[in-house]
């Protein structure tokens, strides 16, 4: 027990030894304030933080975009009309050259009890639909129609 109770203490001397040592190194000299203007930095891009348009992707890769500006355009005022649903995904990057979409009314010029509108991607189509028939805004990926087409029926001529 005598042996080790010396080293022990030895050790605790150098230990305080070190730390006064130290101790005294930690001061540091004052900085006197630059005058030059501070360097700018790069920041980082913001990252997205939703779904983008993945235009190699495939539709099913892509219908995140599509149900995402479907349910943004549902939620507002014009909801039953068809062109705020092809100017949106406009918007968004899809091509309108490869979009469909179906009349807002009858032809008797009453609301359409759905209005449907897509968009033919890689073979496929991303197909949404929306109206006082449907539950709630819907959207799938669908083969497209053996014409090249997406919807079957009468469309809008997309002229605007």
């Amino acid at each position: 027990m005598r042996l080790t109770r010396p080293r022990s203490l030895f050790a605790l001397g150098v230990v305080l030894a070190a730390t006064a040592a130290l101790a005294g190194c930690t001061g540091a000299a004052p900085v006197e304030p630059s005058t030059a203007p501070p360097i700018p930095t790069a920041s980082p891009s913001p990252t997205p933080t939703g779904p983008v348009l993945l235009p190699d992707g495939s539709a099913e890769d892509n219908l995140p975009l599509f149900t995402e500006i479907m349910n943004q355009v549902w939620a507002t005022d014009a909801r039953v009309q068809g062109r705020a649903y092809v100017d949106a995904l406009v918007a968004a990057g899809f091509p309108k050259a490869d979009m469909e979409v179906t009349n807002d009314q009858t032809s008797v010029g009453n609301p359409a009890d759905a209005v449907q509108f897509s968009v033919a991607w890689a073979g496929e189509c991303l197909v949404g639909q929306v109206g006082p028939s449907t539950p709630a805004p819907t959207a799938v990926v669908m083969p497209a129609l053996p014409e090249g087409d997406c919807l079957i029926g009468v469309t809008r001529t997309i002229d605007w």
